[in-house]
């Protein structure tokens, strides 16, 4: 039996278990340190609405991926946003978008749904709320040893996969006991991985705004506002009659106060909100939520010879960060291909 640890439950993690699935003979344990999983695809319930608050739909970039979730995968609830994206400037001025052909695909029950169906079809086991600290090589047989937070251990594994982030992958690396050359190149190519920051509002309206958009991106990336979304416009997310934005602030922004009192950061976001689609009572939102995501997107991926190089060890990253394009489907594209090398190179 060939036993596969996996640090981490976002989209490329569950799909490298669903690719590594097909193999009677290895067990995959998963440890993730959240209460959830699907990681930036995230999801939220509250007084009737659910709404994706980190990314927001899933594209259709990818022939493997589009294949995966309208054909593979149970269907039940997948819709397809056909309200267009729209632009902004720095100066708030509104414009069509172009969108392309590109679905944007969600769910009714929430994105999160993505990675919990790809497990689903998977024996897997997933503990959560199981954060990682440290990682040991041993050199005697070849295998991977974890510890928990909590002091618990996990393994041997033979292969070793890394899911989160590229700082928090980095960080692990840092302090891994692993005496090679390989694990300090491979450190150094991932903690060079650019992240942008992003400070998330969510604002709830009990009045229908109508706009003949799904969302509005800031293109120059120079207006404090980096996009805003109307998750009204998701099949079964929110009620009638009622609105709810999902309202992202630029890196800059984000970084400068990411550790504002958030009650302040969201009534100023919503007062930007208000402005730049010109109804002042967007002002005041009956209920409000937030999250900072200080790892939000990659903006580049790492140099691929250290990352090679380290899976002769068994070790392997994975993520939207490894593909090098913040999106989702490029974090489930790099699951399946990282499942897919595992399988020809490990097993």
């Amino acid at each position: 039996m060939h036993r596969i640890g996996i640090v981490g439950a976002g989209a490329a993690a569950a799909a490298a278990s669903y690719e590594l699935s097909g193999r009677t003979d290895c067990s995959i344990t998963v440890l993730e340190k959240s209460g959830g999983v699907c990681g930036r695809a995230a999801t939220r319930r509250r007084d009737g609405c659910r709404y994706d608050y980190g990314a927001n739909y899933l594209k259709s970039n990818d022939d493997r991926v589009t294949e995966l979730v309208t054909e593979t995968l149970e269907s039940d609830g997948l819709f397809d946003i056909t309200e267009p994206v729209w632009t902004f400037d720095e100066y708030g001025a509104v414009e069509p978008g172009r969108d392309g052909d590109e679905h944007k695909w969600g769910y009714e029950r929430g994105l999160t749904q993505l990675a919990k169906r790809l497990f689903g079809e998977t024996d897997a086991t997933v503990h959560r709320r199981t954060r990682v600290e440290t990682i040991v090589r041993n050199e005697d047989d070849a295998t991977w040893l974890l510890t928990d937070t909590d002091g618990g251990q996990w393994g041997p594994f033979d292969t070793l996969l890394l899911n989160p982030p590229a700082p928090q992958t980095a960080a692990l690396l840092a302090d891994a006991q692993w005496d090679s050359p390989r694990r300090r190149e491979l450190e150094a190519a991932v903690a060079e991985v650019p992240y942008r920051t992003i400070w998330t509002a969510v604002c709830h309206y009990p009045f229908r705004l109508e706009r003949p958009y799904y969302a509005l991106v800031n293109t120059d990336k120079a207006h404090d506002v980096g996009w805003v979304a109307r998750e009204e416009c998701k099949p079964g997310h929110v009620p009638d009659d009622e609105s709810l934005l999902v309202i992202q602030a630029n890196h800059e922004w984000s970084v400068d106060h990411y550790d504002d009192p958030p009650a302040a950061n969201v009534a100023e976001l919503s007062r930007q909100v208000a402005t730049l689609l010109e109804d002042e009572r967007l002002t005041d939102p009956d209920w409000t939520d937030h999250q900072g995501w200080r790892y939000a997107l990659p903006e580049d991926g790492p140099a691929t010879d250290p990352l090679r190089a380290a899976e002769a060890d068994g070790l392997y990253c994975l993520g939207d960060w490894v593909a090098g394009n913040a999106r989702l489907h490029a974090a489930l594209w790099n699951g399946l291909e990282v499942g897919s090398r595992v399988l020809e190179q490990d097993l």
